[in-house]
């Protein structure tokens, strides 16, 4: 997230649009955070990690605010929020319109493919997941068969996720008998043939040991690869090495990346700036900065199809007129210019090769 220290450890965390509130200066709001822990914070009095490890806190309370309102139905975000003595916080309207659209986008496109495979197994692995519900949500339905679901995340963040399933009789009801096991922990007792896997692990360390494996990931199914924020704040050649580590092993393979683009127009020179004030850096946005590059960075890859929309083009194209009208009347939005800006300087890219992904073709 910041200047860069190479021998510091690094890694990430889930969902939001980074740094929303410090775009918008003091008008409201608490402090926003970024998706991804994935730099190197020398924010005093906090060591790397703790910072690091604080904005995953952040998301989870964006995503709780956006549940809280209703943009969102999500059953399990509760149990990764403290309560605080003032009760909930709530983000301003175009921070619960960010985390809403990016929160449909990747849906939209996890649905499609577990649909593409129902018959069959397939595997999810989410980079810097910190305390994202997603596996608890597409665990709880009855008819989910032979996901095999992978998070990776700090140790510190992998232990914090499991004490938090041990805590809750709801969360262990989806994700049950949870066995610690190498700095992380895994269930395989869950319904219909699927398994969890949590991995303690900085992503560092795996493209750093060149016989690093992750244990339990399948290489002959087909799989989704997902970093929202996260692969973002580590070095463009780190990038293209994690990248590789799955490209190299699994055949049918997807990834869907979320990230800001355009660094060099005034608003996205602001926002470089103001990430910077906090000794925040994200180099792929310097690397690839508009949709084309962000496309041509998986052509590169080694991913056959590629596709690419902004915040603001999933919202406009994917959002239906009925569903607009009701996130509309949740609260409203006064800043439409700003929300339009801020909208499209992030960006969700996706590409696939390979078996698993046929719906894909017709997502646009």
């Amino acid at each position: 997230m910041r200047t860069h220290q190479p021998n510091h450890s690094i890694h990430m965390s889930a969902p939001s649009i980074p740094n929303l509130l410090s775009l918008r200066g003091s008008r409201g709001g608490s402090r926003g955070r970024g998706r991804g822990r994935g730099g190197h914070s020398q924010s005093a009095g906090l060591s790397h990690d703790a910072t690091i490890q604080g904005t995953d806190t952040d998301a989870a309370v964006s995503r709780m605010s956006a549940v809280d309102l209703g943009y969102l139905q999500d059953p399990f975000a509760q149990f990764f929020v403290q309560n605080s003595v003032g009760g909930a916080i709530r983000r301003l309207p175009i921070i619960n319109r960010g985390t809403y659209t990016r929160t449909t986008a990747l849906d939209k496109l996890i649905s499609s493919f577990l649909t593409s495979t129902a018959s069959q197994e397939r595997q999810i692995i989410s980079l810097g997941a910190g305390t994202d519900t997603r596996c608890f949500k597409l665990f709880s339905d009855p008819n989910q068969t032979g996901l095999i679901y992978h998070e990776i995340d700090f140790p510190a963040i992998a232990t914090k996720k499991l004490q938090l399933v041990n805590a809750n009789p709801q969360l262990r009801s989806i994700i049950s008998n949870p066995q610690s096991e190498n700095g992380g922990w895994s269930s395989a007792s869950l319904q219909n043939g699927c398994q969890y896997r949590c991995h303690g692990l900085d992503l560092r360390n795996l493209i750093n040991d060149d016989a690093k494996t992750l244990a339990g990931v399948r290489a002959d199914i087909p799989t989704i690869l997902i970093s929202e924020c996260c692969l973002c704040y580590l070095e463009t050649p780190e990038v293209e090495r994690v990248i590789k580590h799955f490209t190299e092993k699994i055949p049918n393979l997807a990834i869907i990346i979320y990230e800001p683009i355009h660094p060099n127009d005034s608003f996205g020179r602001q926002m470089v700036s103001n990430l910077a004030a906090r000794r925040i850096r994200m180099p792929t946005v310097e690397v690839y900065q508009d949709a084309a590059k962000q496309q041509s960075r998986l052509q590169e890859a080694g991913f056959d199809s590629v596709r690419s929309l902004t915040i603001g083009g999933i919202w406009r194209k994917w959002v239906v007129e009925e569903e607009k009208e009701r996130v509309d009347d949740l609260e409203g939005l006064d800043e439409v210019e700003e929300w339009n800006l801020l909208a499209d300087h992030y960006i969700v890219a996706w590409g696939w090769r390979g078996d698993g992904f046929q719906q894909w073709e017709t997502v646009a």
